[in-house]
């Protein structure tokens, strides 16, 4: 799906249309040939009337009506499997599209968008745009069927014709003033919703530690009070429902009743007949269907707009990390380091120490260009600025593994990749015995943060993640922070062997590293 460049609400939703035209087109058709028959059928009733007051032959106006219910069953049963395909369709490819740009945006998405906001697509934004979508079919059959009823029935009594195409539009169109209060507070319980969403996620990913300090009554009391404002907003958003769902009723019913009056006293003066009166009550009750579902349409889009500029929001996001207009290829092997802020250099293929000190963290940040170089500030490697280098190249050969970095749910041997490493790098992070107690191995299913391991587990196993990908140069920030004396000591003895020829960065303080390190840098300022 190609995305406008100016990316509004109603760009978006129309992209999302012209991915598939002909679904849409066809969902279209088949609205119209649904309500047809069902806008004809008034018509054909009057005449059977006039049939019974005549004495005729009934068989070929029953015969009619059936015809006409059967037919609107078959198209009933096509619309309703375009309709949901529509439906899918608008779910599937927002999510698919959110999902692929976060992808890209990768570590410049958490400082620009909350986790609420994003959970808060999946969880209810793409059920709105997808309602939109499955009504939207039913809409345009419901607007020619009401051209057909109008213009069918001015050619009977050009009065009561105008009056039905007339009242009609303007009794769908005076609930207009009930929608900007709807799409308001439908924006204010996304707002809820998406709060919500993030203190909840807090609350998971932190509960360990919560139930430590005892803070879990702490934070259920504010996970209940922001639950209520979701629970109030709600109130509100039915409220104005409750408004447009009666006005559906009572404005167009007021027309049926000014029809009805009138062909009364039409009827009266012979102007008309008792069947065409019958065809002018059944089509003016018929006439509410079409209002119903523009009254559906007029919801759905309110709540589509509302979520259609949360996606906006999300996919105008742009990585903060520029790619260089004309990348230069970094050369092959152990790769040089050289911050100009600091003045330090990381010889090529060599473990070098630095101590981890206040400025460490900021400074393996911008030797793995995570942020972008101040004026006057610049990251060499092995001569290249980091920022002239194509970012996926220097991520694949320059790899930063912080001691907190998170998993993702997963198999943990999908997390291990390449496959063919995955043995060795677990030998070099001494985390045999991991693997070897949980129940199902390297096919152990590993949840989300790696919950069930304990912190020094979970150390090991990034540890291991990041050298099965046997970087060209690997910047670890304290990766045996946890761990006891005695695994520290082989994890430092094994990396090494492992490491030897290649550029090896450790961000640490201590004394177990420094005493295998080919260099120690005692002190980095920024």
């Amino acid at each position: 799906m190609r995305l406008p460049s100016r990316l509004t609400p109603l760009r978006f939703l129309g992209a999302l249309l012209r991915a598939r035209p002909w679904l849409a087109v066809s969902a279209c058709v088949l609205g119209a040939l649904w309500l047809l028959p069902g806008a004809l059928l008034p018509l054909v009733i009057g005449g059977v009337v006039e049939d019974i007051r005549a004495g005729e032959d009934l068989l070929g106006g029953v015969g009619l009506v059936v015809l006409l219910g059967v037919a609107q069953a078959v198209y009933a049963g096509a619309l309703i499997f375009a309709v949901h395909t529509m439906w899918i369709h608008g779910a599937a490819m927002t999510q698919r599209a959110v999902v692929e740009h976060t992808a890209r945006l990768g570590a410049s998405l958490r400082p620009q968008a909350g986790t609420g906001d994003v959970m808060a697509v999946s969880s209810s934004d793409i059920n709105h745009i997808g309602n939109v979508f499955e009504v939207t079919g039913r809409l345009f059959g419901s607007v020619v069927a009401f051209l057909t009823v109008s213009l069918v029935l001015i050619g009977m009594s050009p009065l009561l014709g105008v009056i039905a195409l007339v009242g009609v539009p303007l009794a769908t169109l005076s609930m207009g003033k009930l929608v900007a209060p709807l799409q308001r507070r439908k924006g204010v319980q996304r707002e809820e919703l998406s709060s919500v969403n993030a203190l909840a996620a807090d609350i998971v990913s932190g509960l360990r530690i919560l139930r430590g300090v005892g803070g879990e009554q702490q934070f259920l009391g504010r996970f209940r009070g922001a639950s209520q404002r979701v629970r109030r907003a709600g109130v509100e958003v039915a409220r104005s429902e409750s408004w447009l769902v009666g006005a559906e009723v009572l404005l167009p019913g007021l027309v049926t009743v000014a029809i009805t009056w009138l062909g009364a006293r039409f009827v009266a003066a012979g102007t008309i007949s008792v069947g065409e009166l019958v065809a002018f009550y059944s089509s003016s009750v018929f006439l509410v269907v079409p209002v119903s579902t523009a009254t559906e349409f007029t919801a759905a889009f309110s709540s589509a707009m509302v979520s259609a500029k949360k996606v906006c929001g999300v996919l105008s996001l742009r990585p903060l990390l520029s790619e260089p207009d004309a990348p230069v290829a970094l050369p092959d092997g152990p790769l040089e380091l050289h911050d100009t802020t600091s003045g330090f250099t990381a010889v090529a293929g060599k473990l070098t120490v630095v101590d981890a000190g206040p400025d460490a963290e900021a400074l393996a940040a911008r030797l793995a260009r995570f942020a972008d170089p101040e004026p006057g500030e610049r990251v060499l490697v092995s001569g290249v600025p980091a920022d002239h280098v194509a970012l996926a190249e220097l991520r694949s050969r320059v790899v930063y593994a912080h001691n907190q970095d998170l998993w993702f749910s997963g198999i943990l041997r999908d997390q291990l990749v390449p496959a063919e490493r995955a043995e060795v790098a677990l030998w070099a992070a001494d985390a045999e015995d991991i693997v070897e107690g949980l129940p199902n191995g390297l096919d152990e299913l590993i949840g989300e943060r790696g919950r069930e391991v304990s912190g020094g587990q979970r150390q090991r196993l990034n540890l291991a993640r990041a050298l099965a990908l046997d970087a060209d140069t690997l910047l670890l920030d304290e990766p045996t922070s946890a761990v006891d004396a005695h695994t520290e000591a082989r994890i430092t003895e094994r990396v090494t062997e492992l490491r030897r020829g290649r550029t090896t960065v450790v961000f640490t303080e201590s004394p177990l590293w420094k005493a295998v390190a080919d260099e120690v840098i005692t002190c980095v300022s920024s």
